[in-house]
């Protein structure tokens, strides 16, 4: 029995991602549950045919004591205001701050902000410190904004001196003289009516305050800075001409419905490479909270000082900012602005605020589950809940089952067999006039797969939601009232939703299963390194999990036809090559031909999306030789040729006679990935001719048994590329990044995202050294002239760094 429950959680833990699914400790202990369920009970949840009926009977055997082990688990999450945290991580943040780290200190201000009631000197000081920290770091704005927050939360007249001088350095620094002079005179007038510092503070201040007057005096007033306005008009590009039967893509684009492929986008017209497609803002996002503490036991580890993307993020928007806004009412969820704070408030915050550690105890999947509930409110109520009861009713809402149905939104009729007249056939998802849109309407129409599911993962999907239905309900949180203006509404509304919580689970537990197949991970490029050094350092992160109607509707390719990317909350979908007129719009779900091989694509596709790709790429793709391939093969030492075979390898020239165990090769690309490490440890350490003398003897020892394209080799030309960087050789380092560039070449494709973001680097080594076209191969200029309109993918890259242009 303990061997099935653990096949069962690994096959769970190899679909999704750690976030996703409830924690561990709550999967094995349903995981239990499930495996001591009666037979028959089990027969029952594993045959039911309705998402209504899996639910009932699911729910029905959550017990008590269930209850009671997930709050013990909930509370391990410290998303309550504890007042004895400001303190803690103010003096964590002056640690950062006296060594000059002042991102870092700004950090830790903002969990100290988080925890503070508002109007409390808590607060003000957090802000005040956290202003100090922004201004340090260029962030004058910024600045601002948390030295008028510090005021308005009753930040001590002894202290104000100080800061006031800081106010007055940001307005001359932006070029707002007016409000500095203004500033300056009050600071001014302050000092003669209440002196508040000691003497030589005050001396020190004063002194300061005479050159900031200097200062205004010589400065004129500067516009807003250009860079800022060039990039919010890069990010409002729209599409050029939007189309009329399906929001936010444009008029190239039309939607078809297949029997076999279901719902599918198609080009209406021909499509030039990087052409806007599909621009779309999700309509639910759940920030990924990233590495969550520990479930804490002790005091040793109840405040936690690392840095998470609730830290830096917008949990409403995803904008990045050091200077969040919290909620008032938890210490988890935090804004970029008071806008943000009280959008998210009235759409679903209000009802999640009191049950977070539930929430982040339970997993992404179902936090976006009850968030696409709650946002059912805002939209046609009646509509919402016949849908939810025809559920319940077992009505189908699945596409239409005619054998012949090929149709294009636009050409949305077909004709009737018995009248012989062209009637209207409506695609799921459509409102009443033929649309697509991005509503609550098109989310629901996504297809959940119930009967694709394995039997423990809906049940364990449907046990987390009644669990989280309970405690909803036990804190009167399901009135799902606040955002309707009509009185009278909200009691006839609440009434009928509140008189059949069943209703609302069964939504919740269609959602939760929809999202394996049609959640999207947003990310973000994720840059570290001080600002001292010319080298940073860049990773790809999934920042949030987010649900976009349109986007779902594109059909899966190993060799994809378009890119993905994202802003925030947009992704924006552009052609990557011409598509022809009548060709289907393809995008990637993630494993690639250029990453895996077909076996593997397929049982990935198979295990999470239920299907068997049937793309070109597929169709066409060569079986593996008996070397393998060369960005992981073995090359014979005396002659370089590949090695071949499975358990002993031997030369594939066939004029060396020698052999060689795998495993014993295996063993000694083990070692060296160990000695690169130690290499990498170096370089970052600032021990730059170590590491250079390292990676020049790993360098050589890769050679005699790694083909000339694996990737570890190319991992140590990039290194070393870097180490060279580092010590301003310009030349040496666009040497061995060019030798990178070929096995990256060889893994991904000349035309690969991971090609653009190696030319990239190339390039900004050539400009540092002045060498400008004396090292790029003939092919590099054109690829360079596309990388523009080829816009950063959304599959996940390798270790990368990037210098700074000098």
């Amino acid at each position: 029995m303990c061997q099935a429950l653990s096949l069962s959680l690994c096959c769970l833990l190899k679909i999704y991602s750690s976030m996703d699914l409830p924690v561990d400790e709550w999967k094995y202990y349903l995981l239990q549950k499930w495996s001591l369920l009666p037979k028959s009970i089990q027969l029952t949840i594993s045959t039911a045919e309705t998402l209504s009926d899996i639910f009932l009977h699911s729910s029905s055997l959550l017990q008590p004591e269930d209850e009671v082990f997930l709050k013990r688990l909930s509370r391990g999450y410290l998303v309550e205001k504890d007042p004895n945290a400001p303190l803690f991580y103010r003096k964590e943040g002056n640690k950062k701050f006296q060594k000059k780290d002042y991102t870092g200190a700004a950090v830790l201000y903002s969990k100290g902000v988080s925890h503070s009631r508002p109007n409390t000197e808590d607060i003000s000081l957090c802000y005040a410190n956290r202003s100090a920290a922004l201004f340090h770091l260029g962030q004058y704005e910024t600045c601002l904004e948390d030295i008028e927050r510090a005021q308005m939360h009753g930040y001590p007249e002894r202290l104000k001196p100080k800061m006031m001088l800081r106010k007055a350095e940001c307005l001359v620094t932006l070029g707002r003289l007016q409000e500095a002079k203004q500033t300056i005179s009050d600071l001014e007038r302050n000092f003669t009516a209440k002196p508040t510092l000691e003497a030589p503070s005050c001396q020190i201040l004063q002194r300061n305050l005479h050159h900031l007057k200097m200062k205004v005096q010589e400065k004129k007033t500067v516009p807003e800075t250009f860079p800022g306005a060039v990039t919010k008009a890069f990010e409002d590009i729209d599409i050029r001409e939007e189309n009329k039967r399906i929001s936010s893509a444009s008029s190239s684009v039309g939607l078809c419905t297949d029997p076999v492929k279901g719902r599918y986008l198609v080009a209406t017209k021909d499509i030039l490479p990087g052409e806007l497609l599909v621009k779309e803002d999700a309509f639910v996002i759940v920030l990924n909270p990233g590495e969550m503490p520990p479930l804490h036991h002790g005091l040793e580890s109840k405040w936690d000082t690392r840095v998470t993307n609730g830290d830096l993020n917008c949990h409403r928007c995803l904008k990045h900012t050091l200077a969040t806004v919290p909620c008032n009412g938890c210490s988890y969820a935090k804004y970029c602005s008071k806008e943000c704070l009280q959008q998210a408030w009235e759409l679903y915050h209000s009802s999640e605020c009191a049950v977070g550690g539930l929430l982040l105890t339970l997993g992404v999947f179902c936090h976006v589950a009850l968030r696409l509930t709650l946002l059912a409110r805002f939209e046609n109520i009646g509509k919402v809940i016949k849908k939810l009861c025809d559920e319940i009713s077992n009505k189908d809402i699945s596409l239409p089952e005619s054998k012949n149905l090929v149709k294009t939104l636009g050409d949305s009729h077909g004709e009737s067999e018995e009248t012989g007249k062209i009637v209207e056939i409506p695609i799921p998802g459509c409102n009443i006039n033929g649309k697509y849109e991005n509503n609550y309407n098109a989310v629901f129409n996504l297809l959940p797969h119930t009967e694709n599911h394995s039997p423990e993962h809906k049940f364990l999907c449907a046990i987390s939601v009644s669990a989280l239905c309970r405690q909803l309900e036990a804190a009167s949180l399901l009135a799902f009232t606040p955002g309707l203006k009509s009185s009278k509404l909200k009691a006839a509304v609440a009434t009928e939703l509140c008189a059949d919580l069943n209703i609302w689970g069964v939504a919740m537990l269609r959602h939760m299963l929809q999202l394996q197949c049609n959640a999207q991970a947003i990310t973000t490029i994720q840059q570290t390194g001080s600002k001292e050094s010319i080298i940073t350092t860049s990773r790809q992160i999934r920042l949030a999990t987010g649900i976009f109607p349109v986007v779902s509707l594109l059909n899966h390719s190993c060799r994809p036809n378009t890119s993905v990317s994202f802003t925030n909350t947009v992704a924006t979908i552009r052609a990557a090559q011409q598509i022809g007129r009548g060709q289907e719009i393809l995008h990637c779900y993630g494993p690639h031909e250029s990453r895996m091989d077909v076996a593997e694509r397929q049982q990935k596709l198979r295990s999470q999306y239920f299907f068997d790709c049937s793309c070109p790429a597929c169709h066409t793709e060569k079986p593996k030789t008996a070397a393998g391939p060369s960005w992981e093969a073995f090359c014979c030492n005396g002659c370089g040729a590949l090695m071949q075979g499975d358990a002993v390898l031997s030369c594939g020239s066939g004029s060396c006679t020698g052999s060689v165990s795998r495993d014993q090769l295996v063993c000694r690309l083990q070692h060296l990935q160990q000695q690169v490490g130690m290499a990498w440890k170096l370089l970052r350490n600032g021990k730059l001719e170590q590491a250079i003398q390292q990676l020049l003897g790993c360098r050589q020892d890769a050679r005699s048994f790694l083909s000339a394209e694996h990737m570890m080799v190319g991992e140590i030309e990039d290194d070393l590329a870097q180490a060279y960087a580092a010590l301003g050789d310009w030349q040496k380092s666009a040497s061995h990044l060019q030798k990178s560039l070929q096995v990256v070449e060889a893994r991904h494709g000349p035309s690969s995202v991971e090609m653009g973001h190696e030319l990239f680097k190339l390039a900004q080594v050539l400009f540092n050294g002045h060498e400008v076209g004396g090292f790029v191969q003939p092919h590099t200029p054109a690829m360079m002239c596309c990388l523009p309109t080829l816009p950063k993918d959304t599959r996940p890259i390798d270790h990368e760094w990037e210098y700074l242009m000098l």
